[in-house]
């Protein structure tokens, strides 16, 4: 069922529909190395031969699983050999190039500036993080997405018209949703699922519902990957949902991480993270929450830890927010950087020697607690920073105490 040219080619019409930039390129007959990036099943080695087939040139393919940089010296050679002085140079064809090491990505710099090979590279693996620079920077970079449910249907209907045995066959398709949920946007996917319930049902007429897609499967349809790009993005997606104040999305975010098998302390260790770095001084009780939430996944285990890490997102997303703290410690952590190791002011230095006294250490220090409401007026800062203000509060209901509290502390310095 592997498409041989564009017009059979289904889904990334950004990419090659009617105007696009690869579309453009292929039309034109010439094509610069690029690296395709998507998700498996989408159609990335299928373009590669595509083009190659469309362009009438040497197409060459490399497994960075079983390869080595021998192989890719030889298959480069190779290449050379078999171009003539007016021809394309012949395609490069890379499945997986993440696996590649920095040495097998090497490699290949040379011939790729040269001109020997043009480079397609497929990936399922965020680039730039798994292909050296100057290789990325030599490749057009072009994102492949997961096929869209109109895609998938014609992909489907194309099998069961086109193949030479389900052609044979009376398949009457009654519901696809479950269908289309297992295959998760990838065709092959939805190609294997669908041999497996056509070989489930023996001869005669088969029936496909979900009731039976969902029966011959008996599997998570899930696709995450603890260590891929999935992994980051729906971490980023829980967070983000726990800032944003949506339980819903939390819990919804949560339950795929759960279910993909995310480890439950890393899971743990974000929802401290945002305790601390969302919710803040807007309700101090969060970190407490949190913390007391990864402790209890420590001691109980899958599945009830799942239970104090949803009360603990739902707290949290359901908490007024407040990042000052956050923004505070950063802003400090820039002041020293710009202003050096600037000297603590005498009077705040310990002074536990009798040189140190008679040199003016602790000479003039209030200790607060002698003074009414456990608080005087001092200087803390460096000499040259006396007045910067580092922390500054969101007037949460919480904050707001403590704002109003500095007020009347400090006075001026703390007016906004």
């Amino acid at each position: 069922m592997r498409p041989r040219s564009l017009d059979e080619y289904v889904g990334q019409k950004h990419l090659v529909g009617e105007g696009a930039v690869l579309r453009k390129m292929i039309d034109a007959g010439r094509i610069s190395s690029f690296i395709l990036w998507g998700p498996p099943g989408v159609g990335k080695t299928t373009l590669a031969q595509i083009i190659a087939h469309k362009l009438e040139i040497p197409f060459y393919t490399l497994s960075a699983v079983t390869s080595g940089v021998k192989d890719v010296r030889d298959v480069i050679d190779r290449a050379k050999n078999n171009r003539f002085f007016s021809t394309a140079s012949p395609i490069l064809f890379i499945d997986e190039i993440h696996r590649f090491s920095k040495s097998q990505q090497d490699s290949l710099l040379g011939a790729v500036e040269r001109g020997d090979v043009t480079l397609i590279g497929a990936t399922t693996e965020n680039p730039s993080f798994e292909v050296i620079r100057p290789l990325l920077s030599r490749c057009q970079l072009y994102v492949l997405q997961p096929l869209e449910k109109d895609d998938l249907l014609e992909l489907l209907h194309r099998a069961l018209t086109d193949d030479v045995e389900l052609k044979k066959r009376h398949i009457e398709v009654r519901e696809t949703d479950a269908l289309l949920r297992y295959s998760g946007g990838d065709a092959r996917k939805l190609l294997n699922i669908l041999e497996l319930v056509v070989e489930a049902a023996g001869e005669g007429d088969v029936e496909i519902n979900d009731d039976v897609v969902v029966d011959r499967l008996q599997q998570n349809p899930l696709a995450y990957d603890k260590d891929g790009e999935m992994h980051y993005d729906i971490i980023s997606a829980f967070i983000k949902s726990i800032r944003g104040s949506d339980p819903d999305a939390a819990l919804y975010w949560m339950a795929r991480m759960i279910e993909g098998g995310e480890d439950p302390k890393f899971i743990a260790r974000r929802l401290v993270i945002s305790a601390a770095e969302d919710v803040g001084l807007a309700n101090p009780n969060a970190l407490l929450l949190a913390n007391a939430a990864f402790d209890a996944v420590n001691k109980l285990g899958w599945p009830e830890g799942r239970i104090p890490l949803a009360e603990a997102a739902v707290y949290l997303a359901t908490s007024p927010k407040s990042n000052s703290a956050y923004l505070g410690i950063d802003a400090a952590l820039a002041l020293v950087r710009q202003t050096g190791n600037l000297p603590v002011p005498l009077h705040l230095r310990n002074a536990p020697t009798s040189l140190m006294k008679q040199l003016g250490y602790s000479d003039g220090y209030k200790y607060s607690h002698d003074f009414p409401g456990h608080f005087v007026v001092q200087q803390y800062m460096p000499d040259d920073l006396q007045t910067t203000r580092l922390w500054h509060a969101q007037h949460s209901p919480s904050e707001e105490k403590q704002y109003q509290w500095m007020l009347k502390c400090w006075g001026e310095r703390f007016k906004e």
